[in-house]
């Protein structure tokens, strides 16, 4: 039934975007609020119009909680869908519910008749909306596609892939609007889909498994299977079967199905890192990586695909260990070898079937049999006139018999079909069968063939391709058209044209295609194809020529990507850099197994920032410690300095301060040693960042004024834009906010000039926090907005916890605890990911404030502990102070003055130290609090006087959260002392210094 007051319906002819909107949860709401609800329903309607009329929509429909809008533009559409969000989330519901409303929006040119729309494109909206959860919203490709470059400032899309919607034939691809400050992360879309996955999409389908599927799929339903191991030979097809069975088992892992490559990897030790970067879990420093894939996946019931395991067997115990630990987790495994866990099922992969030799069959009859589909299908994609035929089919059996039914070997051998008939196949075929059967008698039967299969078709390529083959096996995880050509020519090798050889190689199943950064095409060789060609690059003794051209290529593009990532085009060259990691890897080890000991140090030194902003501190901190400890790396060069560097700042990032300390001073030594300018003034910025850290700011104002200096000397505007965000870390550690603001401004005005759109993001944090602490909510709102929105774009996971951690913090001052408590909660947990120690202790002793406001007296004083307990093993010093300060007000409110004094006393004297004058106030303003309930109320009015004149003089207003106890005190103290006693003890308290206030709060 259309609402009480729909809008007469003025139909759009063409182009129309519908919106169709849902309650999450309304049965529920309805059973707790019972007749409340009514006027709930009448309130989320009122804003919902409100939001839907601004913007020009028309009501079409409204039943029940559920609302069908229609809109001229799409743009339009999104700008209401988000003003309607922002105002449910504001709106103070009656019991501090939430209301949470899923909307979708698609737009197409539908029909008008009787009253209102129909046609697909109503349906489609209808599903699309159905697909998501409340406080989500979902857009068609259709929609996407015209409001993409239009979206609202700070909003923008999240591409979730396509969903096969209810009733819809074809699947539609699905984008999340991203509305700042509001929630992002949501559960799967309820789809046929919405099971999280990344298993890739097939364009074929399988043949001849069903049996194969069907068994191993019962076997991991079973209830005491927990891993199954898909064993043979290379080029069975183990890993299509795997990715099928895995496609079948979505709906029973609804945590999700993954399938983790192990192809690129030849050192167990990375097994447990592989896992986690395919789940999207960030690897803690400060523990095993394999600690943190097994607490992800505790709690969840989940399938992982281990691909290609035979080459990091010995990391069949990681598998163990997680097995044990996760009761919900199952894992299919392929390997060429059984791994021998205990409780694993082997399933061995048997060859395609294949007709009985010398049984002669009509073509129709031989096309049933698997192995004989897969080459005809395989030779129609090169051949589409290709068919069976009386003149051909005996040939093709025979083809496949001598191939052992293999399907990579069939593969092969049918993308010869373009050029060579079935019968000269063969022919050719059964010669190099013959010339293998004098081979290595050790090798497994199937595995002779499988090698043959791969020579066959590398003796069929000329000699420039079958150069151009070998060179590309020395790459690892793949390789742009860019790298062949450098490799090759750092080989020294005569130069055919690399593009005419690689797509011959493509066109001869050598190689395939995919698509890597800014749709760059990557080629990636088999694994099994990539063995052959090494051995063929080794045995032509060409194998030391390409592994250094390799490392030497990748240096370059590492030295190259360095100074990218601090300039414009940062996004791009972090994702070049996660495409290439497998390289840089292999380039690396490399490197410390053959001795090039200044190349290495270079190589680690470059990867420094790339490893931190995408949170793999600890294997950036393993291989620099690696690199610097080879024999001849101790010689005190330029390579050993910025090796030094790198290494001490990834170690300051993780919060080891006295660790990272040698490592920055050595680098220091080094480069003033070798009269290096530039880098001495980096080492110099770094050292005085470290200062900051650990509260000694007058080391940290020394060092870095120095840092300033000499980067102006030298022009480098990065450096001076460092040096003046490190002096503004200093002012407002010290509470000159105007000054911390100021230099903050020239950070960012340089940081804007070149480009660096992260360091512009990292400024906007911290000048928000200026912001905060002089009371502007409104300034710091925009400004860390904003940075959010860069910070998301970048994956920078580091920056996104500090941005919500002072969102949190924002939220807090102005008395939205309950938002307060989410973004902390989101912030300490990203912190925890990370491994970043001094968000962590910020986070937690900041969410123990936000907990004690809302009543929770004993998880507000376990989390300010914990952040007592971390901040003193990491020795903040910015950090501790407040983390005392809160666990003090815990023991005021626990009814313990003792406690608290003696925790304000020793916040007191930190902040005293350091120069803090806001955290001296707040602790202050404490004990006038702590006097007034003891009835001392000429001392406490002396301390508010003191801490007003404080306040007064940083320009740091009282926050809106702790005003109400404030006016609430000074009442109780006139209403006791009476006015012209207030007023002459508040004249006392404005005259009293800072020291004087520490002894009048009995503090020191």
């Amino acid at each position: 039934m259309r609402g009480e007051t729909a809008q007469p319906i003025n139909p759009q002819a063409g182009t129309v975007t519908f919106l169709f909107t849902d309650i999450e949860g309304s049965t529920r709401l309805l059973q707790e609020l019972g007749e409340q609800y009514a006027d709930l329903l009448r309130e989320q309607r009122r804003l919902l119009r409100a939001a839907f009329q601004e913007q020009g929509g028309r009501e079409i429909d409204t039943a029940g909680d559920a609302f069908f809008v229609a809109f001229d533009r799409a743009r339009d559409a999104v700008a209401a869908v988000v003003a309607a969000q922002r105002s449910l989330a504001q709106h103070p519901w009656p019991g501090g519910r939430a209301v949470r409303v899923r909307m979708g929006l698609h737009t197409g040119e539908p029909t008008f008749s009787a009253g209102s729309y129909i046609g697909l494109d109503v349906h489609r909206a209808s599903r699309i909306c159905a697909a998501g959860h409340g406080g989500q919203v979902l857009l068609s490709q259709t929609t996407r596609e015209l409001v993409q470059h239009s979206l609202p400032e700070g909003v923008s899309l999240r591409d979730l892939g396509p969903h096969q919607l209810k009733d819809l034939r074809q699947p539609e691809h699905l984008f999340q609007l991203i509305i700042p400050g509001l929630p992002a992360e949501f559960p799967p879309l309820m789809t046929r889909t919405g099971t999280p996955n990344n298993l890739p999409a097939q364009s074929d389908e399988l043949i001849g498994r069903e049996v194969e599927v069907g068994a191993v799929r019962q076997l991991l339903l079973g209830e005491t299977v927990r891993a199954v191991t898909l064993s043979g030979p290379g080029g069975t097809g183990k890993t299509r079967l795997a990715l099928q069975i895995a496609v079948s088992l979505k709906d029973n892992f609804l945590d999700g199905v993954y399938l983790v490559a192990l192809a690129p990897l030849t050192d167990s030790n990375l097994l447990a890192s592989s896992i986690a970067m395919t789940l999207g879990i960030l690897e803690n420093p400060t523990r095993p990586v394999v600690e943190s894939v097994k607490d992800s996946l505790q709690p969840k019931r989940t399938l992982l695909v281990l691909d290609n395991f035979e080459q990091i067997v010995a990391a069949a115990p990681v598998v163990a260990d997680l097995l044990a630990a996760c009761p919900g987790v199952k894992v299919l495994i392929t390997s060429r070898i059984v791994l021998h866990l205990s409780g694993e099922h082997e399933y061995p992969v048997a060859p395609l079937k294949l007709p009985e030799v010398g049984r002669h069959l009509a073509p129709e009859a031989l096309e049933r049999y698997p192995a004989i589909a897969l080459f005809v299908r395989r030779s129609r994609a090169v051949k589409p006139t290709f068919g069976l035929s009386g003149g051909n089919a005996a040939a093709v059996a025979q083809i496949c018999a001598h191939l052992d039914g293999l399907p990579l070997a069939i593969e092969l051998a049918a993308a010869r079909i373009k050029i060579l008939t079935p019968q000269a196949i063969l022919d050719r075929l059964g010669s190099r069968l013959d010339f293998l059967k004098g081979g290595a008698r050790d090798l497994p039967a199937r595995h002779q063939t499988l090698r043959q299969a791969i020579g066959w078709s590398y003796d069929l390529l000329t000699d420039d391709e079958k150069a151009f083959f070998r060179r590309i096996a020395v790459f690892t995880g793949g390789c742009t058209l860019e790298a062949v050509e450098q490799v090759s020519g750092g080989m020294g090798a005569p130069g055919a044209d690399a593009l005419d050889a690689v797509t011959a190689l493509v066109d001869k199943s050598l190689l395939r295609q995919e698509e890597g950064p800014e749709a760059e095409p990557r080629f990636v060789m088999l694994e099994t194809i990539r063995e052959y060609g090494m051995e063929c690059l080794k045995a032509a003794g060409e194998w030391e020529s390409a592994r250094r051209a390799h490392l030497l290529y990748f240096l370059a593009l590492a030295e190259q990507a360095e100074a990218e990532l601090t300039g414009p085009r940062q996004s791009l060259w972090l994702d070049r850099l996660e495409s290439e990691h497998d390289n840089l890897r292999a380039a690396l080890s490399s490197a410390e197994e053959y001795g090039d000991v200044e190349i290495g140090l270079r190589l680690g030194a470059t990867l420094w920032r790339f490893w931190l902003v995408r949170s793999r501190m600890r294997e950036g901190r393993e291989r620099l410690e690696r690199l610097l400890a080879l024999p001849g790396a101790e010689a005190r060069t330029s390579a050993r300095a910025k090796g030094m560097h790198g290494l001490g700042t990834i170690i300051l990032e993780i919060s080891d301060f006295s660790q990272a300390r040698p490592f920055l001073e050595e680098s220091l030594s080094i480069w003033r040693e070798l009269g290096d300018r530039k880098g001495t003034a980096a080492a110099l910025n770094t050292l005085g960042w470290l200062a900051s850290q650990i509260g000694d700011y007058a080391t940290a104002r020394s060092l870095s004024e120095e840092a300033l200096g000499r980067n102006r000397e030298l022009g480098e505007k990065r450096g001076i834009a460092v040096a003046l965000n490190n002096l503004g870390a200093v002012a407002l550690h010290q509470s000159e906010y105007a000054a911390a603001i100021a230099l903050y401004g020239e950070s960012l005005a340089l940081r804007r000039e070149i480009g660096d759109r992260r360091g512009f993001a990292y400024v906007q944090v911290w000048l928000a926090w200026a912001h905060l602490q002089r009371g502007d909510h409104a300034q710091a709102t925009s400004i860390l907005d904003q940075a959010l929105a860069v910070l998301r774009e970048l994956n920078d996971k580091q920056l996104i916890s500090w941005a919500l951690a002072h969102q949190g913090l924002l939220s807090f001052d102005l008395g939205e605890n309950d938002r307060a408590q989410v973004l902390l909660e989101e912030s300490l947990a990203l912190g925890r990911e990370v491994g970043n120690k001094v968000i962590i202790a910020w986070t937690l002793s900041h969410l123990g404030g936000v907990l004690r406001g809302q009543g929770q007296a004993a998880l507000a004083t376990t989390l300010a502990e914990e952040g007592v307990s971390v901040s003193r093993e990491i020795g903040n010093m910015w950090v501790l102070p407040y983390a005392l300060h809160v666990l003090g007000r815990q023991s005021q409110d626990a009814g313990d003055p003792v406690r608290a004094s003696s925790l304000y006393g020793e916040s007191l004297n930190l902040y005293r130290r350091m120069g803090g004058r806001r955290g001296i106030a707040e602790c202050l303003e404490a004990v006038a609090g702590l006097a007034v309930t003891q009835a001392d109320l000429t001392r406490a009015t002396r301390l508010y006087a003191v801490v007003g004149t404080v306040r007064e003089a940083i320009g740091a207003l009282r926050p809106p959260r702790s005003r109400e106890a404030y006016e609430r005190d000074l009442a109780t103290i006139r209403a006791g002392l009476g006015e012209d006693a207030f007023a002459m003890a508040w004249k006392d308290g404005q005259a009293v210094t800072l020291d004087q206030a520490c002894e009048l709060a009995r503090l020191c």
